[in-house]
């Protein structure tokens, strides 16, 4: 395997890979015997992860510039033959199906796998595949028209994420400009996002009639697998959210405010946990993967050969530049069984949350890939996924002075703070999608009321400063998950329920916890989402009283010492 800059790539071709489709079912129809059904199908997978790993290099390498204009053309060229290559998929998974070794298969590769395949073979419809292409090509201009909005300040030019620095300063009057800068900057893309929104409303609600559901959440929540609980659920679970959490981050809020010495907490203030500045980490980028090392060697054997794959293959991208796509993600080449990382650096406290969170990831996808058959099985549905990350972050907590020195508690307090206060916020994206979905959202000033609304709810101590864009409901658009990922951030939310039970577990029994979590990790996608709970001896966030039950085992790190 070569370092990721060094990778060749290659557009994929759907006529070569549908002919060699037709190849499988042919040799699979007559094969005889499970063994070599099951051969033939692996081989076909194989296959199937070098296209899939074509299109992650594509992927990564256009929204690291997202200016390259090479990359954003084989974007849009995938996003062209995707719905392709999954008809092509569907003829495989319904010969699968109909295979008297369909109980071998299925004691093999898992009830759940075979249950994933026949949700697939709904979701690849011929009639579909203009709507999927719609759907890529407006994400994708989502993705420049936020990427390459920057503005100067300070004799900088610096994008949405080089201003979130300047907002944890100790100056308030600096605070105040890069929030007014970022808010502006918001706002002079506002009709283009609204559009773009717009038409992904009409898009995503068309893609549902045509495959028959009731309406477009029903199909997303199919899509995304959510075959153990339904709207009505989460419902609940938000519910238990505003009657327990928003009183808990209200509260916290207000301590806040009382430390900092001001009379009324703006927003652009909620990121300055202490008067005299927030922990920052100590180190150059390089230095700071240097000390990661450091720590996943000295965290577990397993973290360690993990750390050691992603420095020797450099599987990162970092820093921030101008036309790099906002936020942070990981994803895989499934064909060389390798995560990558990809952020934002901004010298705040957030690198090394990039460093563990997004690191919870990869790991996870690294020790599963090698221990399950199939590449489909590595990732399990998102909110188990964001477990992985979410209990990294507390996992690596002994080893923070690494990176914060003399400034750890305060880091370790501002860390633990926030994973509870951003809770409230996940569940108003959650329920703002579903409004807008419910009730057709598709004019602007429609979704903006909606938000506003749900904003008063979950984000009482929330207060823009009179600034009226914001104020008149606005900051619903620089989520990037409602237009990218709709649907996917109630996940966090969820999936905060079961790092914080490992977090509670972990400072009373850390040995038992690790194991509960590793083992969560190398079961990859195996299973469904109770059954990965149970896997891992964690609670159901559903059921009433989980969150207060979470919470209440927690309150002392609530208290600042």
């Amino acid at each position: 395997m070569e370092k990721f800059s060094q990778m060749t790539y290659e557009r994929p071709q759907v006529d070569v890979f549908a002919g060699e489709v037709r190849d499988f079912l042919e040799k699979f129809k007559s094969a005889g015997d499970y063994a070599a059904d099951r051969d033939l199908f692996l081989q076909l997978n194989e296959k199937l992860d070098h296209i899939e790993t074509m299109c992650s290099i594509a992927e990564i390498r256009n929204t690291v510039n997202t200016a390259d204009e090479y990359y954003e053309k084989e974007v849009e060229s995938i996003a062209q033959i995707t719905p392709q290559i999954n008809l092509e998929m569907r003829k495989v998974y319904e010969e699968i199906l109909e295979s008297p070794f369909l109980q071998e298969f299925s004691n093999e590769f898992g009830e759940n796998y075979i249950r994933s395949l026949k949700n697939q073979i709904r979701f690849a419809n011929e009639k579909n595949v203009d709507n999927q292409v719609k759907e890529s090509l407006l994400v994708q201009k989502y993705a420049k028209v936020s990427a390459v909005c920057t503005t100067r300040f300070h004799g900088e030019d610096v994008n949405f994420y080089g201003l979130l620095k300047y907002m944890e300063s100790t100056d308030r009057n600096v605070r105040r400009e890069a929030f007014k800068a970022w808010a502006d900057l918001y706002e002079s893309i506002s009709r283009e996002l609204d559009d773009i929104y717009s038409q992904l409303i009409q898009v995503r609600c068309d893609m549902a009639q045509v495959l028959g559901f009731k309406d477009y959440i029903d199909m997303i929540y199919q899509q995304r697998e959510r075959f153990d609980y339904d709207r009505e659920d989460v419902k609940n679970f938000r519910r238990q959210i505003k009657e327990v959490l928003v009183p808990i981050c209200d509260r916290l809020f207000k301590e806040q405010k009382e430390r900092l010495g001001i009379d009324v907490l703006h927003y652009y203030d909620e990121a300055l946990v202490f008067p005299e500045g927030n922990a920052v980490p100590e180190g150059t980028s390089r230095e700071l993967i240097e000390k990661a090392s450091k720590m996943y060697h000295e965290l577990s054997e397993e973290t360690g050969e993990f750390f050691d794959f992603m420095t020797k293959y450099e599987l990162f991208d970092l820093e921030t530049k101008p036309g790099k796509r906002q936020g942070g993600y990981c994803t895989s080449l499934p064909e060389y069984k390798a995560p990558f990382i990809f952020s934002n650096f901004n010298g705040t406290s957030a690198d090394v949350d990039v460093l563990t969170h997004e690191a919870g990831h990869a790991f996870e996808s690294y020790v599963a890939s090698r221990r399950l058959p199939l590449s489909a099985q590595v990732w399990p549905t998102m909110e188990v996924c964001e477990i992985h990350s979410m209990s990294m972050e507390f996992f690596t907590y002994p080893w923070m002075d690494l990176f914060f020195g003399k400034n750890t508690e305060k880091y370790k307090y501002a860390h633990f703070v926030s994973a509870i206060t951003c809770i409230p916020y996940m569940a108003c994206v959650d329920e703002f999608q579903h409004r807008v979905f419910e009730e057709n959202a598709v004019d602007a000033a429609k979704r903006r009321k909606i938000w506003k609304e749900l904003e008063e709810t979950y984000m009482p101590w929330r207060d823009y400063d009179g600034n009226e864009f914001l104020e008149n409901g606005g900051f619903w658009m620089q989520k990037q998950h409602i237009f990218m990922s709709p649907f996917y951030y109630i996940d966090y939310a969820l999936a905060q329920m079961g790092a914080l039970e490992f977090y509670s577990r972990m400072k009373a029994d850390r040995k038992t916890a690790w194991e509960d979590y590793f083992r969560l990790c190398c079961a990859g996608g195996s299973k469904g989402y109770y059954d990965l709970l149970k896997t891992a001896n964690l609670s159901d966030p559903f059921k009433d009283g989980t969150v207060k039950k979470i919470m209440d085992a927690l309150k002392e790190d609530l208290v600042l010492k």
